[in-house]
């Protein structure tokens, strides 16, 4: 089943001005309920206009966007619904934190959403579970707390809300690689047990390969293309002319194909290589 679908998306600012700019062109585009998506692109390339339009933060300039098989914009009455079911989590999302606690503003959500107390409690301890917030911490003002539980704290207040889709645009930007490898951990494991759908906006080639099944990849306003995570790193010198770097790992498997050598360039992550290497060892024995 379909989680969102876009017909023919395009989005201009400032139409008729002198500032007129196509910020994406044309996207017509398919994620199936449960996907783990990782969204790419270089600075400009449309990416982060066109997540905007996925919960209704911006209306296309033309086209169309599905949440499910309902038309996003067909009823302005349930706009507010949509905001519901597909959860944004902002980039430097902490910098939106205004509660007493850090229980109040991750309920915030929730109780925007007309939910009992006792269904708001719920939520924000499933949330803080998820992103391994304690009791303690709770009961904390969420200005006395590092940047990195601060940043956890923002996407529990999205968790909380149980979204259809879950996108999150460059959450660990500004983190060390601790910080990041651990928010990364722990939205795969919600993930995992949510079997919900996921937008990662990530720069990092990295992540998106440790993380994510299925690649978007925009250039210049339009769709490049969207596959799987090994079919589209498979693409690497397409993504290079982009600007864009694969992971060291391909770059290693597609140098090696171009030297002839019979090996799978679609590899993108450490256990695919040594996977992949010793099958060709193997056969390379068998061979003799």
């Amino acid at each position: 089943m379909t989680a969102i679908r876009t017909e023919h998306l395009t989005h201009t600012y400032s139409p008729n001005t002198p500032f007129q700019k196509v910020a994406v062109e044309d996207v017509s585009i398919a994620i199936e309920e449960g996907e783990y998506v990782g969204v790419i692109g270089h600075t400009g390339s449309g990416k982060s206009t066109l997540i905007q339009h996925l919960n209704g933060l911006l209306a296309p300039t033309s086209g169309k966007v599905f949440i499910g098989e309902e038309d996003l914009w067909a009823d302005k009455a349930k706009l507010r619904s949509f905001r519901f079911a597909v959860g944004l989590v902002f980039q430097y999302p902490e910098y939106q934190l205004f509660g007493e606690t850090v229980y109040s503003d991750i309920a915030f959500g929730p109780t925007n959403m007309g939910l009992t107390p006792d269904e708001v409690d719920s939520r924000v301890r499933q949330a803080a579970r998820f992103v391994g917030l304690t009791e303690e911490k709770l009961q904390k003002s969420p200005f006395e707390l590092s940047g990195g539980q601060k940043r956890r704290v923002a996407i529990a207040g999205v968790l909380a809300m149980d979204p259809r889709v879950l996108i999150l645009d460059e959450p660990t930007a500004g983190l060390d690689p601790k910080g990041r490898d651990k928010i990364l951990g722990e939205i795969r494991e919600y993930h995992q047990e949510k079997k919900n759908t996921i937008l990662l906006v990530s720069h990092s080639m990295e992540d998106i390969a440790k993380n994510a099944t299925m690649a978007l990849v925009m250039n210049q306003a339009r769709l490049f293309c969207y596959d799987r995570v090994e079919e589209v790193f498979g693409r690497g010198e397409e993504l290079s002319r982009m600007g864009l770097a694969v992971p060291q790992v391909s770059r290693v498997f597609l140098s090696l194909a171009k030297r002839g050598i019979p090996i799978d360039p679609r590899v993108y992550t450490v256990e695919a290589a040594r996977d992949e290497i010793i099958r060709c060892v193997k056969e390379g024995r068998q061979g003799k």
